[in-house]
């Protein structure tokens, strides 16, 4: 059956680094359909909104979306929403995957996508002298995180580790402890254990091969996730997905814009890439998928975004005669 695939690129180095996604998916030869949208900062500016109806629309229609970068401004400006924000939040795509692998590591970090630091609940007091955020943790959103994480730690090495920081945040953190560990107990082929936020980043530097599966609540996750993509060939080599319930699914790198890179031609495209790769598992091209994971982090960067590109494409096309 036949897959459409909306295609963002966005902002910055989203322009060069997405294309070179589709055109390793091209070289495939799958039954896959590209649609192009729109999104972005710059699109914010040209129209006044940096996630238009249309690209929502063109989003609906999809299976999965393959999502580039934003250039979101460090201030408030005004009207401007996150567009990557928005469509999580529009498909409900809950479940943040961010792997990490390389030099005997093999991490999956399962983050909750659409609550905690991030749920946009802020405020102003004192005439500006106090800025106040609130931090959501629901037992719906925790318990549905927590069984994707023990879903996919089933097809792993059934080892889960839960990261919270309830000795200090004891309504927070501590509703999701709770819920946490009584989803986990329907899963009990599985070996749990429990980690501080701050242990479990002194410990991801120190052994990072204990770990197998983290869950954990959206901020917490965002900086440990970033903290094992450096141990395992930085962001460049970082993939994410985005995942709901029948809904389509969202695959980006973590890099970001890079503006101070934009427009040179020199941006690493391997983890655009590998987000491109766990699309097609997502789809059902499991196949497919390894080979596109194996030959791109079998490929350096040349430093130039192109050549890499060609440089993966030929792998592919040598070795499993794609073409």
């Amino acid at each position: 059956m036949t897959k459409t695939i909306t295609v963002i690129p966005g902002d910055g180095i989203g322009a060069e680094v997405i294309p070179a996604a589709q055109a390793v998916l091209e070289t495939l030869g799958l039954p896959l359909i590209f649609q192009q949208a729109e999104a972005g900062y710059a699109v914010f500016e040209q129209g006044g909104d940096a996630l238009p109806p249309a690209t929502l629309a063109a989003c609906e229609t999809s299976d999965a979306i393959l999502f580039g970068a934003t250039s979101s401004p460090m201030t408030k400006v005004t009207g401007y929403h996150s567009p990557i924000l928005g469509l999580r939040r529009h498909f409900d795509l809950f479940a943040n995957l961010r792997p990490a692998s390389g030099d005997g590591i093999d991490i999956l970090i399962v983050r909750e996508n659409t609550e905690g630091l991030y749920s946009g609940r802020e405020r102003v007091e004192d005439e500006g002298a106090t800025a106040i955020t609130e931090r959501v943790i629901t037992e719906n959103a925790s318990a549905r995180i927590v069984h994707m994480a023990c879903e996919q730690t089933q097809r792993r090495r059934r080892r889960l580790t839960i990261v919270h920081k309830a000795n200090v945040l004891k309504e927070t953190c501590g509703l999701f402890r709770r819920v946490a560990f009584d989803v986990a107990a329907e899963y009990p082929y599985l070996a749990v254990n429990e980690l501080l936020v701050d242990a479990a980043a002194m410990w991801l530097v120190r052994d990072p091969a204990r770990f197998d599966v983290i869950v954990t609540t959206n901020l917490f996750g965002d900086i440990l996730s970033d903290l094992a993509a450096g141990l395992t060939g930085g962001l460049g080599l970082a993939a994410s997905a985005n995942i709901g319930v029948n809904r389509p699914a969202l695959f980006e790198p973590v890099h970001g814009s890079a503006p101070d890179i934009a427009g040179q031609g020199v941006a690493d495209p391997r983890a655009a890439i590998l987000s491109a790769a766990m699309l097609l598992e997502h789809l059902g091209f499991a196949d497919s998928a390894a080979h596109v994971r194996q030959h791109t982090l079998a490929t350096p960067h040349t430093g130039q975004t192109s050549h890499t590109t060609q440089a993966i494409i030929r792998r592919l096309e040598e070795e499993y005669h794609y073409v």
